[in-house]
């Protein structure tokens, strides 16, 4: 980070991120009279707002879609004093104190305490009708939307553990569950190949091994009609669909399925990070202190917190973000009277040795 750049403002509390882990801290620091600045990056609201009707929030017997969830979580924050802003995090310095925070644009705030909660974002294949059929059809989360879509058959794209736990999740809804995976092995541990062996048995779960979705298709009127595929026995398709000496081998064919289901990974909003002493590992996920008690989402580097998908690559349920935004928030509160605390200890014991 350059250091050239003054200050637009100090604030105590600055938190990364508009999804329900950043906004369930804002409430809470907002509470505590810790005047947070809530940065809202270039995915406002995180993954909510690509889900059309969240069922799965407590407090909503009828549900209530992902934006509106969060735009009233952004009205609740307001109200207790939380200011949301718009700004990317480009970077964090930790090399002295208070840190300072850059944005994209060139603005620069100091703040005493960072709640890292910019969500991770989930990765996409990028082909047609995906764009327009994104939280109409398409999802990238099973467990949020999977219940919309009961009697349908449904795809799941991927090979990893996600994928084979989307798939059996999904045989509670569906009338057959399809598995495309542009190789012919997984990379799933065994555990959850022989949980989805035994729903293939069952025919609930049909695998199309060397395959690959190259287009969906469908209307946000009426969700999604089919899936058009390509498939090769050595594996990878579409690579060979567009190599002369492979072409013909491809085969091309389409898959009634009422809703599509991407489980190929998601990639965390951390790069900002790589610079600090916060620890993260080989994926980019921040690691945390956990475990019991106060403090479970201190960083290594103190005064940094970490909240929501960030940190969590398990779960990923707006719940458990909201949780730990409300965790954050409270360490944060926490640390700051600690460190008041110990700084006026300091401050007495030096009047004390100056008599």
């Amino acid at each position: 980070m350059t250091d050239s750049a003054d200050p637009v403002e100090h604030r105590t509390l600055i938190v990364a991120g508009t999804g329900a882990a950043g906004l369930s801290a804002a409430i809470y620091a907002a509470r505590a009279n810790l005047d947070p600045l809530v940065l809202e990056g270039d995915e406002p609201g995180g993954q909510l707002t690509l889900t059309t009707e969240v069922e799965n929030y407590m407090g909503f017997p009828e549900g209530i879609s992902g934006p509106d969830l969060i735009n009233d979580s952004k009205e609740q924050a307001r109200r207790f004093g939380a200011e949301i802003e718009n700004g990317v995090v480009t970077a964090v310095d930790d090399s002295s104190r208070p840190f300072r925070v850059e944005l994209t644009n060139g603005d620069v705030y100091t703040c005493d305490a960072f709640i890292a909660a910019s969500g991770a974002s989930a990765r996409t294949l990028g082909v047609p009708g995906e764009d327009e059929l994104m939280g109409y059809g398409l999802s990238t989360c099973a467990t949020c939307d999977g219940a919309f879509f009961r009697g349908e058959d449904m795809l799941v794209v991927g090979g990893g553990d996600a994928a084979m736990e989307e798939a059996s999740f999904l045989t509670k809804f569906a009338d057959t569950v399809y598995i495309a995976h542009r190789r012919e092995n997984f990379r799933a541990e065994d555990y959850w190949v022989d949980r989805v062996s035994n729903h293939v048995d069952d025919g609930e779960i049909e695998i199309l091994r060397n395959t690959e979705l190259v287009e969906i298709h469908g209307t946000r009127e009426d969700g999604v009609d089919h899936a058009s595929l390509v498939r090769h026995p050595d594996g990878y398709p579409k690579e060979k669909a567009d190599d002369p000496e492979y072409a013909d081998e491809v085969e091309s064919f389409d898959l009634d399925v009422g809703a599509v289901f991407y489980a190929i990974g998601h990639t965390p909003n951390t790069s900002y990070l790589e610079e600090t002493g916060v620890e993260l590992d080989d994926a980019g996920y921040i690691q945390t202190q956990g475990g019991f008690g106060g403090g479970q989402t201190k960083t290594d580097v103190p005064g940094i917190f970490g909240a929501g998908d960030v940190v969590d690559y398990h779960y990923q349920q707006a719940v458990t973000a909201a949780g730990m935004g409300c965790k954050a928030a409270l360490d944060v509160d926490q640390w700051l009277e600690e460190e008041a605390t110990a700084a006026t200890a300091s401050n007495e014991a030096a009047a004390a040795g100056d008599d």
